[in-house]
């Protein structure tokens, strides 16, 4: 047996080893396994308890984390009536005076097919090549319980001083997690005295760092519909007489965004960047540079000869940054009333119908926001059109308290021993709800909110990837943390 590590010491070399060994021999088997699975989360597979899949992979990572024989881990799978399941799990401190305890949060509920991936992919036939791994979820967030337990292992392998470790691992994150707080209330009392929370459900400014997210953008969404007509009519018939939903459409939209800049209109859908989140921009901005807006797959064409490419909002790097983190942006994710472009006649379509996902600044009540949003787009509709709303919930923004020096100086110590690099810090455009529910509940915890989802992963969409390389460093970088918790 090892001898004991002293306190607030953890041989990174060894971690990592013991990390990578763990990932190749048998993590990427289950990512495998579990990517496989088409276990969508319940707004997009509303059967989702007949068909089974969201307990088939729930079972499946609470056999793997048993059969890892984590000394004095305890599990359950716990259920609420109506509600997606969790995992919770248990593992007591060893060899320290701490008291509180360190949350670790994932999920394995996956976001739908969507389309556009490359022939040889496929969002549930898994590919690995090249130190990715192809399919949806892997990245997003089905690796989190794995490494969790695999950072808790590295710390057993080196008999390394661990405070409690307790795990929740939901099935509706991608829903919005609207099961998830009557489970927090339910565990509230196994929970503990939280003082760390490991979120492995965010991402990366690049692959050559430690990253850590201090802001989450909110999000309101709906759908939003317009309806002129009980049916189709002929078009040469009736248009220029009847107005068109489309049209009408966009006049309702004019309400809300500007569509020449994309900037949102009403004053409380905005909110003042905190000047050290400014800072933290600046300085990353300067780390990252113009990949921020290169990174994603813009759209090639040829103009008379030459190959041109579409162009962001910004090529400034620092408001880049901004406008993805701390501006609010209106997007349209899905449409109805459209027929296939083949089935396309010459028809005065009744309705027309798109699903709106509006994200919101960190500090913007999302709640407030959805009955703005309905207010603005209902009211005094042109033409006395049926124009409706209809809210699908809105989850708040978060922004992270302020660093204590013990977290700041283990964060960049396990930053440079796994990359030789500090560690970044970085605002995340996409939505955790989990965090916000428990800086509430644990106003004095620090938040390690990290992720895999670095540049071309492609969260949500085709030829989502997990970079394995990153994923490794990572799972040591979470041991070394945990390592350096105080002890009182």
């Amino acid at each position: 047996m090892n001898a004991r590590v002293p306190a607030n010491v953890l041989d990174a070399s060894a971690a990592l080893t013991h990390a990578t060994r763990a990932w190749d021999d048998d993590i990427v088997r289950q990512l495998t396994d579990y990517i496989a699975i088409p276990a969508k989360s319940p707004s997009f597979d509303p059967d989702w308890a007949r068909h089974g899949h969201l307990d088939t992979v729930l079972r499946n990572a609470a056999a793997w984390v048993e059969g890892q024989k984590v000394p004095g881990l305890q599990l359950e799978i716990v259920r609420l009536e109506g509600r997606t399941p969790v995992l919770f799990f248990e593992i007591p401190a060893s060899g320290t005076a701490a008291t509180q305890t360190v949350l670790m949060y994932g999920h394995l509920d996956k976001q739908p097919e969507f389309n556009g991936w490359r022939r040889d992919l496929g969002p549930w036939t898994p590919k690995y090549e090249d130190g990715k791994l192809y399919g949806r979820g892997g990245a997003d967030d089905g690796y989190a319980v794995y490494a969790s337990i695999a950072a808790v292992q590295a710390l057993k392998a080196q008999n390394a001083p661990h405070p409690r470790i307790v795990g929740l691992i939901e099935t509706c994150e991608e829903s919005g997690s609207h099961d998830l707080l009557p489970y927090v209330d339910a565990l509230r009392s196994r929970l503990g005295d939280v003082a760390l929370v490991v979120c492995l459900d965010s991402g990366a400014g690049n692959y050559d760092q430690l990253w850590l997210t201090t802001s989450l953008r909110g999000m309101a969404s709906g759908v939003l519909k317009v309806e002129i007509l009980t049916e189709g009519v002929h078009s040469g018939d009736a248009s220029g007489l009847v107005p068109s939903s489309f049209r009408i459409m966009r006049q309702v939209l004019d309400r809300l965004e500007d569509s020449a800049t994309g900037r949102l209109l009403p004053a409380s859908f905005h909110c003042e960047v905190p000047a050290e989140r400014l800072a933290q921009a600046q300085a990353t901005a300067a780390i990252l540079g113009d990949e921020i807006y290169k990174r994603f797959p813009w759209a090639h064409y040829d103009c008379g000869g030459a190959v041109q490419t579409a162009l962001p909002t910004t090529t400034d790097p620092v408001q880049a940054l901004l406008n993805r983190t701390w501006m609010p942006t209106l997007s349209v994710t899905g449409a109805e009333g459209f027929p296939e472009l083949r089935n396309a006649g010459n028809v005065l379509r009744p309705y027309t119908a798109f699903k709106l996902s509006l994200r919101l600044p960190p500090l913007v009540d999302a709640a407030a926001a959805v009955q703005e949003l309905k207010a603005l787009l209902e009211d005094n509709a042109p033409y006395q059109a049926r124009v409706t709303f209809q809210g699908e919930g809105g989850a708040t923004g978060w922004n992270a308290p302020a660093t204590a020096p013990w977290f700041e100086n283990a964060l960049n110590a396990a930053s440079q021993a796994h990359f030789g690099a500090p560690c970044g810090y970085i605002g995340q455009g996409g939505t955790i709800p989990l965090m916000n529910m428990l800086s509430a509940g644990f106003p004095t915890a620090q938040m390690m909110v990290c992720g895999v989802l670095g540049p071309r992963s492609n969260a949500h969409g085709p030829n989502e990837f997990l970079h394995v390389p990153y994923a490794k460093k990572l799972t040591a970088a979470v041991a070394q943390v945990i390592a350096a918790f105080p002890a009182a």
